[in-house]
């Protein structure tokens, strides 16, 4: 029988969770099967698995956002009928979302006060913000209560969503990609501080995450989903990224993934001291959405054979500075150069000198979602030899098109599928199945591997080292570091739209990088005319 929610007194500390046999349907779809999972009290289990795996809708039905269609949850050891987040709240169960919920116009305290649901009508200020001060004197982030969202960094902004949870006291934290957004530095203090509210007893920690190092580091155990069914619990301890990856996509194509980026590494090379910039940016200038400087005098070159990876905490003007160079914003002042020529991003000069790009959002930046997989395909040549002659060959089109899909292991209904109904992963395996295509002298990669599985990821770090290979050129936007730290030779550190470090790969740390990731505050932050910066 199932207990009604006021029938159980509210009880402080950590709860013990745990799922028996949950299910849940969406139409004719399972996205989850059968999932049995349990989190001891005062532990930190993590949840791992590929996009789709069925992460987001466990935590989801926990926190009453979805009603399970079969199973139960359990907290204590009694069944919960968790309808709603009311009742999950009202259960002592909190959840930190992946994307910012804060009250933008409303300051950090109010944002705080918010949180609680329970707001009076005449509010004690003095009373308040000595509760809400003695709070934050508990924990290590240090936040101004009086500023107001818009004037946070990201890093900051995701510090209040978890302290917005832990001021209520929960007795179940859920955290979904906590991280994202969060300096190495950053990361590392939050996931710290939350392990030790968790070994202090005052609350359970449930935490999904696509990153090893995080789930070795602060997790005690590990539960992973693969297309909705439970394939792997235990201990961290004494596991493996490997044995993690086998469980997340299967044996055999986790070893073809580990196999293949190890090949790749074999044929890295240094670059030669007197290598050739082949891409030039001087003092590069560009508005943002919002009519600020995003981009402000930034200057770069990236050579033949080399990687140049740029890191930095989102917002800090790397978008900008990637469109900006490809055409699609236009460029305030300053200049980009190719193999020593002027470079507009016009058509004429992409085919030229061979610069080829993979912006963030290829369905939005890269494509035309109602134009087929094929004619996407073709955006770039439809016009030349062997695609056209003439007159344009369609034939020709489809049946590239079908070389490209099985070569680079797109998921779609078939060449004239329109590229709008794929997903995000296989947009992406389709664009840059485009853009890797003839000799690429220069390639400008923004976060390629967002949103790719295990073996997908594995698979585009070794095209972007091929092109590296036969000397191209390649910019590699990213804002997974541990990435960054694997492919690039060089890493610069964009901070408020300038590059506010620079460094061999081979010869900085995480928290060196982290040290000037964490000075910026995003082009949203107030700035100065751009026509006087530009002065």
């Amino acid at each position: 029988m199932i207990a009604p929610v006021d029938a159980r007194p509210r009880l402080d500390g950590a709860l013990a969770l745990a799922t028996f046999a949950l299910t849940k349907r969406f139409g004719s779809f399972t996205a989850l099967s059968q999932v049995s999972i349990d989190v001891a009290p005062g532990s930190v289990h993590a949840l791992l698995g590929e996009n789709g795996a069925g992460k987001s809708t466990l935590v989801k039905c926990i926190a009453g956002y979805h009603p399970p269609d079969g199973g139960a949850v359990l907290i204590d050891g009694r069944e919960q009928d968790i309808a709603t987040p009311v009742v999950a709240r009202a259960l002592g169960i909190g959840m930190v979302y992946q994307h910012f919920t804060l009250a933008p116009g409303m300051s950090v305290a109010e944002n705080l006060l918010l949180a609680g649901g329970r707001t009076p009508a005449l509010i004690d200020w003095a009373a308040e913000r000595r509760r809400l001060a003695d709070f934050l004197q508990t924990t290590p982030f240090k936040l101004d209560l009086d500023v107001t969202p818009a004037s946070l960094s990201a890093g900051e902004k995701q510090k209040l969503e978890l302290l917005k949870q832990l001021y209520l006291k929960p007795r179940l934290l859920i955290l979904d990609e906590p991280t994202s957004v969060l300096t190495p530095q950053e990361a590392d203090e939050v996931l710290a501080y939350v392990r030790e509210v968790a070994r202090r007893g005052e609350c359970t920690v449930l935490m999904i995450t696509h990153k090893f190092r995080e789930v070795t580091a602060y997790a005690d155990a590990v539960t992973v989903l693969r297309r909705g069914r439970q394939v792997h619990s235990g201990p961290v301890a004494g596991t493996t990224p490997l044995e993690l990856a086998q469980a997340m996509i299967g044996d055999e194509a986790a070893g073809s993934a580990q196999a293949l980026a190890a090949g790749t590494r074999e044929v890295r090379a240094p670059v030669p001291d007197d290598a050739v910039p082949v891409l030039v940016i001087d003092d590069l200038r560009a508005l943002g959405d919002r009519g600020t400087l995003a981009v402000q005098g930034l200057s770069l070159q990236v050579h033949a054979g080399e990687i140049l990876g740029i890191a930095g905490v989102s917002g800090n003007g790397q978008r900008e500075l990637v469109e900006a160079i490809v055409g699609q914003r236009p460029r305030l002042s300053g200049e980009v150069r190719v193999a020593g020529q002027p470079y507009a991003a016009r058509r004429h000069e992409n085919h030229a000198l061979r610069l080829r790009a993979l912006p963030e959002e290829p369905l939005k930046s890269a494509s035309v979602a109602e134009l087929s997989v094929s004619q996407n395909m073709a955006l770039r040549d439809f016009d030349l030899a062997p695609l056209t002659r003439r007159w344009l060959r369609f034939g020709a089109w489809s049946e590239r098109a079908r070389a490209w899909i099985s070569e680079y292991g797109i998921k779609t209904r078939g060449e004239h599928a329109p590229i709008g109904s794929l997903s995000g992963g296989n947009v992406q395996r389709a664009v840059l199945a485009r853009e890797l295509a003839g000799d690429v002298k220069v390639l400008i990669a923004a976060n390629p591997v967002f949103g790719l599985d295990f073996a997908a990821v594995a698979e585009i770090h070794a095209r972007l080292l091929q092109v590296r290979a036969k000397g191209g050129a390649v910019l590699l936007i990213s804002e997974d570091l541990d990435e960054l730290l694997e492919l690039a030779d060089r890493i610069a550190v964009m901070s408020e739209g300038r590059i506010a470090f620079e460094a061999a790969a081979d010869a900085i740390d995480r928290r060196t990088i982290g040290a000037h990731m964490g000075g910026g505050h995003g082009h949203d932050a107030p700035s100065t005319s751009p026509v006087a910066e530009a002065a």
